[in-house]
């Protein structure tokens, strides 16, 4: 049996490589790493994850060409409308005072109950980590004497588990600072549109194997 995480971030990174690959424009990939989240979602909500947090897009990313961002605006507008079928507890987190994000995600800035609920399921859309803690900055440099976790701007997001991210780069992009700064790392080298049910439970069995002390 697997030691099953509380709370598991996905990055799905690979999109474009992926319809690269297959020569397609590169924004052609986003809408194939659709399904794949909702495989996903339903296979740990069957293990017990009690929350699952997805790495949308961040503001960085909307520097790319405009054919590009309205393509992963669309791809997180259309992942939320398949959730919407489903039993989940929505939250979507990002800079929503800007024109980048999607106004269709406007009513899940407070979570949302969907069906039964379930699972807490996060989104983060147009998500920068300099966003998330400024609000933080703000109040420690006024004095305040509280738990960073109760003064980001993502505080309803809870510490995570273990991060897994596909497309086989080795770095966090900026994904949640605060709630990863234990969480284990797991890289899948197959792009995301190329996910596969083993992919969640090898990650799962290298995690089982994880001395977790959290630094103590």
């Amino acid at each position: 049996m697997y030691r099953i995480p509380n709370h598991i971030g996905i990055i799905p990174d690979g999109n474009r490589r992926w319809a690269q690959n297959r020569n397609m424009p590169k924004e052609a990939g986003y809408s194939y790493g659709l399904e794949p989240g909702i495989v996903l979602y339903r296979l740990c909500r069957e293990l017990g994850v009690k929350e699952l947090t997805f790495y949308g897009f961040t503001q960085d990313n909307t520097k790319r060409p405009s054919v590009q961002t309205e393509a992963f605006k669309k791809a997180c507008i259309d992942a939320v409308k398949m959730l919407e079928k489903e039993d989940a507890d929505l939250l979507v987190i990002g800079n929503y005072n800007s024109p980048m994000f999607p106004k269709e995600l406007l009513p899940y800035l407070s979570r949302k109950t969907i069906g039964e609920g379930k699972m807490k399921v996060n989104f983060l859309v147009n998500y920068g980590w300099q966003w998330d803690l400024n609000s933080a900055l703000k109040a420690l440099s006024n004095g305040e004497k509280r738990d960073i976790l109760d003064l980001i701007s993502s505080k309803d997001i809870s510490r995570i588990d273990l991060i897994i991210r596909w497309g086989g780069r080795r770095r966090l992009s900026g994904f949640l600072p605060v709630q990863s700064i234990y969480s284990d790392f797991y890289v899948i080298d197959d792009y995301w549109p190329d996910f596969k049910p083993q992919h969640l439970y090898d990650a799962l069995e290298w995690y089982s194997k994880q001395d977790i002390t959290l630094g103590g």
